[in-house]
């Protein structure tokens, strides 16, 4: 809690910074310019309207708008810097030429002093900056709000009992952030028709903004799922709830999941028709959870073992079972482009996306179904996870 407290500081501190920094630019624009009449007391007044708008947007999604406002602040600095590079390659340029390069120049700068004066010289790095913006939030609005299948094919050389395993993985669905309970229905539809032997849940089934309603459409659509050996679940961080303010229990998530067939899991282990193990463990921020180790110490090796674990933290341990799949969320593929790129110089997780293998045993992390209250993805994009497990 303390690092979520760290981090939410943080992005309050760098919102306000954000917001003071693009007032200073907005006043930069040609039109403020040519509304104020080189008067700077209206010149500033006319830059705060943009506030005004970010203001309300914030006050029907702070979160949303403040990463809106962070990322564009970012953006813009790295535009000014860049323009800033480019005038200084260009002064040292003209200062080389000849004496009538020299006239030239200052007449040159005589007439942008005139065209600031009457306030026609347009902002360039702003447009452009605003342009790749929405550009930017468009794409990441549609990553977020599209689902796409992404396929990995493994080989095993254990005995699995049948031909072919495939298992269809979905995590960090928040129920109500980019669809409801009707829409979590229709990617079951989706995934039921890559005709998956196993589902798993990886955890982050919903939210505190989730509504009774939406978990019980949702696990009614679990119940109505068919393939070959069930459908298993781990609780992620989010399942349980934060703020105690939505309008069902843990308890009562849990007695829908299990009325639907789930296989809720904390600390289990199940042998599914003889033929491989499902281990599912509690998440990280249960603060006693039992170590891997001594889950599967009792375990026959033989078999196939798919380890659930909602947050990707706990790799060495895992990999030191001998375990064969690990499978995660939680990290949302590092959901913004900047988030991701931090997150793995400071390494939140152990992995951040993707598949990686250590010793004998396969890591797994999926991107998620949807979002934790941000509504856009530009580090990655939303999916559901099918994996074939083949025998060599």
């Amino acid at each position: 809690m303390k690092m979520w407290g760290f981090i939410f500081g943080g992005a309050i501190i760098a919102a306000i910074l954000s917001i003071f920094f693009l007032w200073t630019r907005f006043c930069k624009f040609g039109i403020v310019q040519k509304l104020s009449g080189g008067r700077k007391w209206l010149r500033r007044l006319l830059g705060l309207f943009p506030m005004l708008v970010i203001g309300i947007f914030m006050v029907f999604s702070l979160v949303n708008t403040g990463i809106v406002v962070i990322h564009m602040s970012f953006y813009w600095l790295i535009a000014e810097g860049i323009g800033a590079l480019v005038r200084r390659l260009r002064r040292r340029k003209k200062d080389s030429s000849d004496a009538e390069g020299t006239d030239d120049r200052e007449t040159s700068a005589e007439e942008k002093k005139q065209g600031r004066e009457k306030g026609f010289h347009p902002y360039w790095i702003g447009i452009i900056v605003l342009c790749i913006e929405l550009c930017y939030f468009s794409i990441g609005w549609y990553q977020a709000h599209h689902v796409w299948e992404t396929d990995y094919q493994l080989v095993t050389e254990k005995d699995l009992g049948m031909e072919r395993l495939r298992i269809a993985q979905i995590a960090d669905s928040h129920i109500g952030t980019t669809f409801d309970g009707e829409g979590f229905a229709k990617h079951l539809e989706t995934i039921q028709a890559t005709e998956p032997d196993l589902l798993v849940i990886t955890g982050d089934f919903v939210d505190d903004d989730s509504t009774k309603e939406d978990m019980y459409r949702s696990c009614l659509a679990l119940a109505g799922f068919r393939c070959k050996y069930g459908v298993y679940f781990v609780y992620g961080n989010h399942d349980k709830g934060y703020m105690r303010y939505r309008n069902f229990t843990a308890d009562e998530l849990r007695e829908a999941l299990e009325a639907a067939g789930v296989h809720v899991m904390r600390d289990g282990v199940e042998l599914v028709d003889g033929k491989f193990y499902v281990i599912g463990r509690q998440d990280k921020s249960v603060g006693d959870r039992a170590p891997i180790g001594q889950i599967v110490s009792m375990l026959d090796q033989s078999k196939y073992m798919i380890i659930l674990d909602h947050q990707p933290n706990d790799y060495d341990a895992e990999a030191a079972t001998g375990a064969d799949l690990v499978l995660s969320g939680h990290s949302h593929g590092g959901q913004m482009l900047v988030m991701k790129l931090v997150g793995g110089l400071i390494g939140t997780n152990d992995q951040t996306y993707g598949i990686e293998t250590r010793d004998k045993t396969t890591f797994i992390v999926t991107s998620g179904i949807s979002d934790w209250s941000i509504k856009f993805k530009t580090g990655c994009r939303s999916e559901f996870v099918i994996i074939d497990v083949t025998q060599q």
